[in-house]
């Protein structure tokens, strides 16, 4: 059986993915609570479909992240910025969208989150970087509009997709907001896939030599 579910524990199997459909606002609410503080199965809403996805990722998902959040952490400190990254995370607007991003980043309203144990976009600024990697499900872009991130990256094996937040609703984009200066989108699956191959280390090292020195 793919999923377990009883008054104390969800579990799902990694790897696998599970859709229920004609789900509310409160079925979602019900599933985290039964997750408590758990971090897996990542658990979204879809206000508009009424649809609730549940995924736990495999490790080679874990990898891939992780080499994005420290490619990240290398480009900011190159520019000489402060930074506060967050995972695991769940951002949610009522009624209308619940989302786990991989990991996302604070930069620009870094200060304001400092501290907190949850963030809660009732009172406080969305990221300004959201990051999924997608393998055994894709990421609903249009989840994440009702959000106000304002950047977005879907990393699909070999491609690393962008998305500008832009009058509301989040339009492709071969440049990234927060790294205009370097071509990301081309760069960085080689050094995600590296990760993969040849280890992290080697990956992120290979990474500071190749651009940022």
């Amino acid at each position: 059986m793919f999923i377990t579910v009883n008054q104390d524990t969800l579990t799902l199997t990694p790897g696998s993915v599970i859709i229920l459909q004609h789900q509310s606002w409160k079925d979602y609410e019900k599933l985290l609570d039964i997750r408590q503080e758990n971090i897996l199965p990542k658990i979204y809403f879809d206000g508009k479909i009424q649809e609730i996805r549940l995924m736990s990722p495999l490790p080679s998902h874990g990898n891939r992240i992780d080499t994005l959040r420290d490619l990240v952490k290398s480009l900011l400190r190159k520019q000489g910025k402060d930074w506060h990254y967050v995972d695991p995370i769940t951002l949610k607007s009522f009624n209308l969208a619940g989302v786990e991003p991989d990991t996302c980043f604070y930069v620009e309203n870094r200060e304001a989150i400092l501290g907190k144990e949850k963030i809660d976009l009732a009172i406080d600024p969305p990221p300004d970087l959201a990051i999924e990697v997608d393998f055994a499900s894709l990421t609903n872009v249009e989840s994440y509009q009702c959000l106000k991130i304002p950047e977005l990256w879907i990393y699909r094996q070999p491609e690393l997709s962008i998305y500008l937040l832009e009058e509301n609703s989040y339009k492709e984009s071969s440049v990234s907001l927060m790294f205009a200066k370097i071509n990301v989108k081309e760069i960085l699956p080689k050094y995600i896939e590296l990760a993969w191959d040849k280890g992290s280390s080697v990956a992120l090292r290979q990474f500071e030599q190749d651009i940022l020195s």
